[in-house]
């Protein structure tokens, strides 16, 4: 059954459904995290997929590695289940890939509704306008098969809202253009443009690649990447085939498979 309410930036199930592809789809007020809903429509095997849950309002939205999530109220949060194993055999994490090829989908519908901005993909699952975070993904498995995207897009209120030090290191679409973006206009974009490049990427791995490429902020940068305990720093010099970070360093060229471009200290955990 899908779950619609009266928001003040209404989105409409019927017209989701049929033109992007959804299966089920929820919209609610308020949630502790759109991840934890979606988890629950991922454990039950007769929800009809994909399916798409949307809140007005996360009390517990959170990011990578134990980070909090903030958003304005009424800014675009979204979680939305696949069947991973349409996508690729059932395994007991999502392919690297896939959290860069959500990126990619992202970056070129924020592209398309707003052209007025350069969004930008930041390994490995940040969408960045003007140097600073615009939207954020986070891709996690559940068992039997099926995967969960978690989406965040700062489509409404202002850095100004946000409490210290994030409201340095975000930005919103009013901020760039003076307007909010509505959530259904990025939805219809983004959804059919995600399905498509996730069943290509299963096809071929390196479906994506050039088009991550195209849009890569970081190429030609110096970054330092964080691992535990262990930092590495380079020129980035883009992604390689298997979505792999490359870095020159000074001992030579390396292949990062994991980590995080913020430092363990700086990572924001909540007021």
């Amino acid at each position: 059954m899908n779950h619609v309410y009266d928001s003040p930036d209404p989105i409409d199930p019927t017209v989701l459904m049929d033109r992007a592809g959804l299966a089920t789809f929820e919209h609610h007020a308020a949630v502790g995290s759109t991840m934890e809903r979606a988890r629950q429509l991922a454990q039950d095997a007769d929800c009809p997929l994909p399916a798409a849950v949307v809140a007005d309002m996360q009390s517990l939205g959170r990011g990578q590695r134990g980070a909090r999530w903030w958003q304005a109220p009424g800014s675009l949060a979204v979680s939305v289940v696949v069947d991973a194993t349409r996508e690729a055999q059932a395994m007991p994490a999502p392919p690297a890939v896939w959290s860069l090829a959500c990126g990619v989908a992202l970056a070129e519908s924020l592209a398309a509704v707003a052209p007025a901005i350069e969004s930008l993909v930041r390994w490995p699952n940040d969408i960045e306008a003007n140097g600073r975070k615009l939207a954020g993904i986070l891709v996690e498995a559940t068992s039997g098969g099926r995967a969960i995207f978690g989406i965040g897009v700062n489509t409404t209120g202002s850095c100004k809202d946000a409490p210290s030090p994030l409201d340095k290191k975000i930005v919103t679409v009013p901020d760039l253009t003076g307007s909010p973006l509505p959530r259904e206009r990025l939805l219809l974009d983004f959804l059919p443009r995600l399905f498509a490049l996730l069943a290509a990427t299963a096809v071929d791995p390196e479906a994506f690649v050039a088009r991550y490429r195209a849009r890569c902020g970081l190429d030609g940068h110096p970054v330092t990447v964080f691992r535990g305990d262990e930092r590495l720093t380079g020129l980035c010099r883009g992604i390689a085939a298997d979505g792999t970070l490359v870095l020159d360093t000074s001992s030579g060229r390396v292949h990062v498979t994991s980590g995080s471009l913020t430092h363990p200290a700086d990572i924001w955990r909540g007021e």
